[in-house]
């Protein structure tokens, strides 16, 4: 089969070069911009990890504009933002019955599944993180083990096919694959991560490790996490274990003592993966919108549809468009606008 990865942005350039180097043939990676393209088709695909090169891989690059031939899988590792637009231009790149694997943030499936069909739609959470430097060059933020590089896979339809079969094959060269029959558990377990630890990564200007460990910007990350629990809950979604790490049964709580212990436990939890700095931290540093409507939006709207509150991914969702707006700037400061509601009695 031939595939595609679509989108050269930090998560883009890292799988690219990934699986480059272990198929021992050059990935076709598409982008819109022509200083990624040009930079990765000179310089190749190159990951960087504690400030040392990982890994440098030949790609063959290539603008979204000027794609001719077809492939039978794309990985899709553009934004969110205007996704319909984007899957209507990946699908007249696709074979016959070729498919779409859509590893961005956030519940996109259904954009996809709009263009499409069900049938032609696949998923996939990735349990890593990565910041780009500049064109073609990322920098691995979590830890580059097969545990740590890991990836949820699933058929949106539900089929288990010889697509899924390849897919898992070829991200089995880079991580641990785990194809999940309850995808969209799968898939909210990292809406909960993104909202609580990107989210808060976003607002306070800094990594994940960071944000875990300072108590304030911590004390917020808890209780964004216990709203996504509540509202998975509430919509009757089995929230799956990420990395062989169950969320719910280390981080959940109803009682006092349960809420200290999932509060030690917290940067424990993100240890590997630290240093990561949010994608959405990225996009507003660099001047762009972010993709907060699809992650800390996403479970405002699950619960507001199963009637659960949620004021803490509202507020995060908050702040960062006055950052986009530039009426703040990403710091530590901005916990002061969580004062009040966590002063709300939980239980």
């Amino acid at each position: 089969m031939k595939y595609a990865i679509y989108g050269a942005g930090s998560l883009g350039i890292v799988l690219g070069a990934w699986l480059s180097d272990k198929t021992k043939t050059a990935v076709t990676v598409i982008d819109r911009n022509k200083k990624s393209v040009d930079a990765l088709n000179k310089n190749g695909a190159k990951v960087l990890y504690s400030n040392s090169t990982l890994l440098v891989s030949k790609v063959n690059a290539i603008l979204e504009t000027e794609v001719k031939e077809k492939f039978d899988i794309i990985f899709l590792l553009t934004k969110q933002i205007g996704n319909v637009e984007i899957v209507k231009k990946a699908s007249k790149m696709l074979s016959k019955n070729g498919v779409i694997c859509t590893m961005q943030n956030g519940l996109p499936e259904e954009d996809v599944a709009s263009v499409i069909g069900k049938e032609r739609t696949f998923g996939c959470a990735i349990g890593w993180g990565a910041t780009r430097i500049e064109p073609g060059i990322s920098e691995l933020t979590s830890e580059p083990s097969a545990s740590s590089l890991s990836f949820s896979l699933g058929s949106y339809a539900g089929l288990n096919n010889e697509y899924l079969a390849e897919m898992k094959n070829l991200l089995s060269l880079m991580g641990e694959v785990s194809v999940e029959e309850n995808f969209i558990g799968a898939r909210w377990v990292k809406v909960l991560i993104n909202s609580a630890f990107s989210g808060m990564s976003a607002v306070c200007g800094d990594t994940f490790g960071e944000v875990a460990k300072n108590k304030n910007s911590r004390k917020i990350i808890q209780r964004i996490i216990k709203e996504c629990i509540d509202v998975a809950n509430a919509a009757k979604i089995k929230i799956e274990p990420i990395q062989g790490k169950d969320v719910v049964k280390l981080i959940d709580y109803h009682n006092n003592f349960k809420k200290k212990i999932s509060f030690m436990i917290i940067p424990l939890a993100i240890k590997k993966h630290s240093k990561l700095k949010a994608s959405m931290l990225q996009d507003l540093e660099k001047g762009i919108k972010t993709e907060v409507d699809s992650i800390n939006g996403v479970v405002c709207a699950f619960g507001k549809k199963f009637n659960v509150k949620t004021p803490f991914n509202e507020m995060v969702a908050e702040i960062i468009h006055k950052c986009e707006e530039g009426k703040l700037k990403p710091s530590f400061e901005n916990t002061k606008f969580f004062n009040e509601i966590l002063k709300v009695k939980e239980y």
